[in-house]
């Protein structure tokens, strides 16, 4: 456990009464007093995981333990028979099982790292002692699990998620952030190898690790391939630095030669853009390799996207043949006269039910007939001696005539034929027509005058 990172304890901390309680041993029997038991056990186990949790570790010891909780110059007494009790519920694991349940092969990359024990202490013999080991190692199951989850986050959203193998170096300065130290990554690695995300394995000296590529249900053995893309990119990263180095060389012999220019040092500026020249043809031999390098990389990538997509077709025809598999042409031909058969029948009976129809309609249609005869003779009689009631319309000359319509047939009919007529002769007539109005109005003026002289 590391102590880089301050840790922070709970509230009642600081309560003497509460804390002597806490910091007392565990009884023999826990049928004494369950509750107790129970209270003191809970509160010490999730101080452990919150103090493992802050200082971003997942693993413990009671060494480390009895410093961290260190209060008033005493150590907790219980904390061995908590660290037992974790174990029996599956919360935390020796370090050294821990590895040893993943796969064997991992023993001879951890270099004694993982293994600070030797593998004769087993989990039963944990729980049938009385006493932890100080030093004991044990990895907190919770805590790595999600170390593991928030490595692979880490690695699939870096720019190495288009590599399957990485360099151990390569992912230990990757998960900086997230892993405290190089012992907690090994045990997120450990857990990935465990969920059949990553494996890890040797090669000419150098540990590399393998992810599991999107897609993929689990990570599956480092091939020749692999190792051949491996080879190719890491030669590309060594290329693309020393390309880089001998650029930086070559700009500085530029301007060592500007400064003794300057000076008046004319040879030895001259050596130094010689230099200069030398440099840059190395540097564009080593970009030719590079370029070939990475074309090699670029058909590798494109031959395994053209195999993902001959795998989808492969598995598409499989699809499809299982899906034409009780599919023939007669039996098509078969359900399709089927199918004219019955839609002929349906065509008879629709015919047949339309025709009944219609001899209902011929029915009411003669009951309509019957009922109107009935309607006819059931009409009264009416006395001979009247007249009858005339059905037939007026002709317009035997119509009454309504009021108002007297003047109008006073009236000269309007002429229909176009008028032959000169300007000179209908101004004639309508001097003639002035002067008759000029009369009448003349006479309606004095008749009243006339009317009036009885009166007088």
């Amino acid at each position: 456990m590391s102590n880089s990172t301050e840790m922070t304890l709970p509230p009642e901390w600081d309560d003497d009464e509460r804390m002597n309680f806490m910091f007392s041993d565990f009884s023999e029997n826990r049928d004494v007093n369950t509750t107790d038991w129970d209270s003191k056990m809970d509160f010490w186990t999730a101080l452990i995981l919150k103090v493992c949790r802050d200082r971003g570790t997942v693993c413990v010891s009671l060494q480390e333990l009895n410093k961290a909780f260190r209060r008033k110059e005493k150590s907790p007494l219980g904390l061995a028979t908590v660290i037992q009790s974790m174990a029996r519920c599956g919360k935390i694991q020796r370090e050294s099982e821990f590895a040893a349940n993943v796969d064997c092969g991992w023993l001879s990359w951890g270099v004694g790292l993982l293994l600070v024990k030797p593998l004769k202490w087993t989990f039963s013999t944990l729980l049938g002692s009385s006493r932890v080991p100080l030093e004991e190692s044990f990895v907190v199951i919770e805590l790595v699990k999600e170390k593991a989850a928030e490595l692979l986050r880490v690695y699939r959203s870096s720019e190495f998620a288009g590599r399957s193998i990485l360099s151990f170096q390569e992912l230990l300065t990757l998960s900086s952030d997230v892993c405290a130290d190089e012992s907690t990554l090994c045990m997120a690695l450990l857990q990935l190898q465990r969920d059949k995300q990553v494996t890890v394995s040797l090669h000419e000296g150098e540990k590399i690790v393998k992810f599991c590529q999107d897609g993929q249900d689990h990570v599956s053995p480092v091939s020749d391939v692999d190792m051949g893309i491996y080879q190719l990119q890491r030669s590309e990263k060594l290329l693309g630095e020393r390309v880089e180095k001998l650029s930086l060389e070559a700009d500085k012999c530029k301007e060592e030669a500007r400064v003794l220019l300057r000076e008046g040092k004319k040879s030895q500026a001259l050596r130094c853009l010689r230099g200069r020249k030398r440099v840059e043809k190395r540097v564009d031999s080593l970009f030719a390799k590079l370029e070939s390098i990475r074309a090699i990389l670029d058909r590798i990538a494109q031959s395994q996207t053209d195999k993902m997509v001959v795998q989808a077709y492969q598995a598409g025809v499989s699809a499809l043949r299982l899906s034409l598999k009780d599919v023939t042409v007669e039996r098509a031909e078969s359900l399709v006269d089927q199918i004219q058969e019955l839609c002929d029948t349906q065509d008879e009976v629709n015919q047949t039910i339309s025709s009944g129809v219609t001899g209902a309609d011929e029915d009411i249609n003669e009951l309509e007939e019957e009922l109107k005869c009935l309607l006819d003779e059931s009409k009264p009689d009416f006395p001979s001696g009247l007249p009858q009631v005339p059905t037939n319309r007026l002709r317009p000359s035997e119509e009454p005539s309504r009021p108002g319509t007297d003047l109008l047939s006073t009236l000269p009919a309007v002429p229909y034929r176009h008028l032959d007529i000169s300007t000179e002769q209908l101004e004639d007539e309508l001097n003639q027509l002035t002067l008759t109005d000029s009369g009448f109005q003349q006479k309606k003026m004095t008749s009243p005058a006339k009317r009036l002289e009885p009166a007088q």
